[in-house]
């Protein structure tokens, strides 16, 4: 490896993030890594009041909140009452297919996204509930396996009294895209 490429990835950065690659470990784009991984992306859930489900600003596209498929496993609720922080795990990776079929419809191919720049949740629950980072990590955990690297987003995981229509879990999301 010569000096450049020595000091690129010291810093965590690789030729492929500084050129924007979608190549994830396995080598294919994030569509082939969804088939690989046997994962159908839901109908992008149609908005529920009056606003957008994306909206796209130079390289960067932002993804409203996004909750669980209504009538999906462990989609209402709340942690610490009604569900477990298992079952919260499993509403999380819902929402998050929720989330990447917005992206797909937002960009006509999931290939064209550099990295999930952030994920912010929100996690219905009880006032003593305290893993709310626990429950968002069923949705951290599928971006990394769509997208590798490149789908490790900062993120925020809080707790909420209460989620429209009794959701357990809402996801907001930014993405940096060509």
């Amino acid at each position: 490896m010569n000096r450049r490429a020595l000091m690129l990835s010291g810093a965590g950065l690789t030729l492929a993030t500084l050129i924007g690659c979608t190549k994830n470990v396995s080598g294919s784009g994030a569509e082939a890594r969804l088939i690989e991984l046997g994962i159908v992306l839901p109908d992008a859930p149609a908005p529920v009041a009056t606003y957008v489900p994306f909206r796209r600003v130079g390289n960067l596209l932002w993804v409203a909140g996004q909750g669980p498929a209504f009538g999906s496993e462990f989609g209402q609720g709340k942690l610490g009452l009604d569900l477990t922080v298992e079952q919260g795990q499993i509403a999380a990776r819902n929402t998050a297919l929720n989330i990447l079929a917005q992206v797909r419809v937002a960009l006509g191919s999931l290939d064209k996204v550099q990295q999930c720049v952030k994920l912010g949740g929100f996690i219905n629950c009880t006032d003593d509930f305290t893993d709310q980072p626990k429950v968002m990590n069923g949705a951290s955990d599928l971006m990394v396996e769509v997208f590798g690297d490149a789908g490790k987003a900062a993120r925020f995981a809080v707790g909420s009294n209460v989620l429209p229509f009794n959701i357990s879990v809402e996801i907001e999301s930014v993405w940096e895209v060509m």
